[in-house]
């Protein structure tokens, strides 16, 4: 993806340089890996450490008030693209709000290493890249990039791009109602009904991240398009539970088919119009 250096401002708050204790539960917007997470947890899976799993990607994380602030950043041009990310991709949806006679309000994208505060609990490594709604922010520890590439096999710039846009368009959600909606009927629902409300959001996340990308194919470079859809099927419900546990269990998923994934993401950046983002309406 051809992109460039951001200048001016971002809603980017790095809280890499210095080690951020976290408390409670890590809950709020699940993120990728909090799909395995919820496989473990909710299938009966006690005793599994998620943590363990992804190579205690917590392990590394700075100790609390150590100020890491005038060490070489070895990760400052990721940094970069994530600014760039966060500017872009808001401004698209900034646009998009704009036309239909609505007023977006941006996220903040939080950078953490091994674990942070958030308004939802604590954000931590294991549960990966994930949208908290009660504070409004994006979280994302660069590490899971790391993860995506050598556990999930999802490589390149696109293929970040594409998780970074999923969790904005959370947000995006968020802004509509849409998550507010969700969450009021999985109060009263059954696990079964709960989980397929969790991936229809999650099914619409992955057309919106598509809309984002369609804006963006000035930019796209040979190759980039095939990165998202790799790193969409490497997250399907279906292939993580084949390879984490050897079976499936579609009545227990909440984010959707590798196939789903794709296919709504491509829906997304093939009209490039919100409007055919509709996974409450109908099959999926």
């Amino acid at each position: 993806m051809r992109w460039r250096r951001v200048e001016g401002p971002t809603h980017v708050e790095d809280r890499r340089r210095r080690g951020v204790a976290a408390g409670g539960a890590a809950v709020g917007g699940l993120g990728i890996l909090g799909i395995l997470a919820a496989l473990l947890l909710g299938g009966g899976g006690g005793g599994f450490d998620v943590n363990d799993i992804f190579g205690q990607l917590s392990a590394q994380q700075a100790p609390a008030g150590e100020d890491l602030s005038n060490a070489p950043d070895p990760d400052a041009e990721l940094v970069d693209f994530m600014e760039y990310l966060d500017v872009d991709i808001q401004e698209t949806w900034t646009t998009v709000f704009a036309s239909a006679n609505r007023q977006y309000n941006p996220a903040t994208f939080v950078l953490f290493t091994g674990q942070t505060q958030s308004a939802c609990g604590g954000a931590t490594a294991a549960v990966g890249p994930h949208y908290c709604s009660l504070d409004r922010n994006v979280y994302l520890d660069l590490d899971f990039f790391s993860t995506l590439q050598q556990r999930f096999g999802a490589a390149g710039d696109f293929a970040q791009a594409y998780v970074v846009s999923h969790e904005y368009a959370h947000h995006v959600q968020n802004e509509l109602g849409v998550m507010g909606q969700v969450q009021n009927l999985q109060r009263t629902a059954s696990t079964e009904d709960r989980n397929a409300l969790s991936v229809r959001q999650e099914l619409q996340a992955d057309c919106l991240a598509g809309v984002w990308a369609h804006s963006a194919a000035s930019d796209l470079e040979p190759g980039d398009v095939e990165e998202a859809l790799t790193a969409a099927a490497a997250v399907g419900d279906d292939r993580i539970q084949q390879t984490t546990q050897g079976y499936v269990n579609p009545h227990s998923f909440t984010h959707g088919t590798s196939e789903q994934r794709v296919r709504w993401f491509n829906r997304g950046f093939e009209s490039g119009d919100p409007n055919e983002c509709d996974t409450f309406s109908g099959g999926i």
